[in-house]
């Protein structure tokens, strides 16, 4: 690792600034966006708190505009400061920025359906339905598609390394954006637990993506990873702030982009294993069944379909009596375990 770091200095020197600047960013847009939602009643239930709060929602929306900032930096480092940005690689950066932001637009709008419901200004959500969500989220691949990111020669694993030519672009990029960003989304629902498993999942992603000289990949992962510790001070128990559909579908077109433009199928595919296992829970349950756990007086939660299991949070809420914080910090230890396996 330290030979590649010595090899490219200004590269990493253009990777760090930028990805604190990400931070800094999230960190104070975060605070200003959490009163602007309130004031403007985009907001949500804290479901897992006596009372139900109301509490601003979609800090996706700040976290995916803090992840453009940084990236935009990175850029701009790369291109007029130390000019070791190649026009391929500038264009897969500024497609990601594209997809991300498209896909955190389409969850920001369906965060605003759902505060909607939650004001009282309509009675039933009238936004995407569940069904056309694959839809919808597939213009994030648009930009990808367009430019062929990537290579079509895919490293799996047991499968090892198939060349799947044009079928890539066309099914394989768009597939992988849609299953990735809805799998992520469909797990969640307790405070810090989607920041926190992102933070796990970048950080391992970023770190392979580095060790294999894959730079570009790199600054994806850290932008996000350092927004997204910005924004887990205001979401960690008790939650200030909710993160929405906009961050989970942003977190979503990041990880799908990151490892497209770095080759790194395999790594993706260990790295979201606990999200496809909670994908085929879900389709168990025809994709009606909800994360969230019952909330008894104690302030613990009882599993909502008493041994049922239709989520990794099931499983978890079947282990004992639990409180938010301990399966929040339980669903961030499986992810961590996924995490370490990349590099075997």
């Amino acid at each position: 690792m330290w030979s590649i770091i010595v090899d490219n200095v200004p590269l990493f020197i253009a990777l760090l600034v930028p990805v604190f600047f990400s931070f800094f960013t999230s960190t104070g847009w975060i605070g200003s966006f959490k009163k602007y939602f309130k004031r403007n009643n985009i907001i949500a239930l804290d479901l897992h708190k006596k009372g139900k709060p109301r509490i601003p929602n979609s800090g996706g929306l700040p976290v995916s505009l803090s992840i453009m900032y940084g990236l935009l930096l990175f850029i701009g480092f790369q291109t007029f400061l130390f000019k070791t940005i190649d026009q391929e690689q500038l264009i897969y950066l500024l497609v990601s920025i594209l997809s991300v932001i498209l896909i955190s637009i389409i969850g920001f709008l369906d965060d605003l359906d759902n505060a909607d419901v939650i004001a009282g200004k309509r009675k039933k959500r009238a936004g995407v339905k569940q069904w056309l969500k694959p839809l919808a989220t597939s213009i994030a691949a648009v930009p990808l598609m367009v430019v062929s990111a990537g290579e079509t020669t895919m490293t799996l694993p047991v499968l090892g390394p198939i060349n799947f030519g044009l079928a890539y672009p066309i099914i394989l990029i768009p597939l992988t954006v849609v299953f990735i960003s809805n799998a992520i989304n469909l797990l969640g629902g307790f405070n810090g637990s989607e920041a926190g498993m992102g933070i796990v999942y970048c950080s391992f992603l970023g770190l392979y993506a580095l060790l294999a000289g894959e730079i570009m990949a790199a600054a994806i992962f850290f932008s996000t990873l350092f927004a997204l510790i910005g924004f887990l001070r205001f979401n960690w128990y008790p939650a200030q702030i909710l993160p929405g559909d906009s961050l989970t579908y942003c977190l979503g077109a990041v990880v799908a982009s990151g490892i497209i433009i770095g080759n790194m199928e395999r790594a993706g595919v260990i790295i979201m294993i606990p999200f496809i296992f909670e994908f085929i829970l879900k389709l168990i349950s025809k994709f009606k069944a909800s994360c969230l756990g019952k909330l008894r007086k104690d302030g613990k939660l009882d599993p909502p379909y008493g041994k049922k299991i239709y989520s990794w949070t099931h499983v978890i809420m079947n282990l004992g009596k639990l409180t938010e914080k301990q399966v929040t910090l339980i669903l961030i230890l499986i992810q961590i375990i996924f995490g370490l396996l990349i590099f075997l």
